[in-house]
């Protein structure tokens, strides 16, 4: 299902992120790195929540806003029952929806938005997400202290909180359309090999987005997937090309653009709903303001891993959602 907006944009975002995304190549588009995992607390989870509450204060801050100028506030995290979200909007105070689908929650948030703005349920929006790499491994697979080996298709979860504001005021980036993924499972049972989860999500979700928008896949100037990482990324291109006879160039991956892969041990790359809006809103809002980029399209990915069905021999169902971003003209 795919949406078409008229007056939809995101006027500001504020990004904030751990150590090992300060290290990495995209550092000086982030608002705020803190070079420990505890950010001066005493738990992962409670560091998790500071990133959605730090990167809303921010927001608001760069806006000149309190949260009472805020309609709604829809934000997701990967913890179990939205803990992190949950605690924020505790203490933000803001009218709250809490969603979630995994690492797509971030395009999930903004779809939710972006129909708010558009039927002018709400004046203004603002979405946000987390991830945090200690608590998603004390989460979905072993604390960090247990020091299990992975392999090498085994993506690292980013640690970062990333808001952004919606209205109907012309300025920043259009949201110009989204579309609404289908869950596909391929009966991969490998919990250490998201990419090859999620690829043919993102290959069912870009197709049906280009088959409602009669559009080609050179519409637009590039179009990035989440987090399927280094083989993730190799296994859209061949599916996409096998299934739906759509060869792709214009596209990147942001699990490979968020870490220096030659460098920082990250295995396949990112991944975490954190992942997809810290590159775009950061370095590809970037790139889109300076004229260098004017049509995006952004497919965040999402593995929706349940530890208790994996261990049950389940196959892991995987979920991509869409958005189409535009330079103002």
């Amino acid at each position: 299902m795919t949406f078409k907006y008229k007056n939809v944009y995101i006027n500001e975002t504020a990004l904030v992120t751990g150590p090992y995304e300060k290290k990495g190549p995209l550092e000086s588009y982030f608002d705020k790195s803190y070079s420990d995992l505890y950010f001066g607390g005493n738990t992962w989870e409670g560091a998790e929540s500071k990133l959605i509450e730090e990167s809303v204060n921010i927001l608001l801050s760069k806006l000149n806003k309190t949260k009472f100028d805020i309609d709604v506030h829809v934000s997701g995290d990967l913890l179990n029952q939205l803990v992190s979200s949950n605690y924020a909007s505790s203490r933000l105070g803001i009218p709250y929806l809490g969603v979630y689908n995994a690492c797509a929650t971030s395009v999930e948030g903004l779809i939710v938005g972006a129909n708010m703005v558009e039927a002018k349920q709400v004046k203004n929006c603002v979405v946000s997400v987390s991830s945090h790499n200690n608590a998603a491994e004390k989460q979905f697979r072993y604390p960090v202290e247990y020091g299990g080996p992975k392999p090498k298709t085994t993506t690292f979860t980013t640690t970062g909180g990333a808001s952004c504001y919606l209205s109907y005021n012309k300025t920043g980036i259009k949201i110009e359309s989204s579309t609404i993924g289908k869950v596909v499972d391929m009966g991969i049972k490998d919990a250490y090999h998201m990419g090859a989860v999620m690829a043919p999500a993102a290959c069912e979700t870009l197709y049906e987005h280009l088959k409602e928008t009669k559009r080609k896949v050179d519409y637009y100037d590039l179009i990035l997937t989440g987090d399927l990482g280094v083989y993730g990324k190799e296994i859209f291109k061949e599916y996409l090309k096998d299934e739906y006879n759509i060869e792709i160039k214009n596209y990147d991956d942001t699990g490979t653009m968020i870490y220096d892969l030659n460098k920082q041990p990250v295995y396949a790359g990112g991944s975490g709903p954190a992942c997809a809006p810290l590159v775009t809103f950061g370095y590809i809002f970037n790139q889109m303001k300076k004229n260098k980029l004017n049509k995006v399209l952004l497919i965040a990915t999402g593995a929706l891993l349940s530890t208790t069905m994996v261990n049950e021999k389940y196959s892991i169902p995987a979920i991509a959602h869409a958005i189409s971003l535009e330079v103002i003209e």
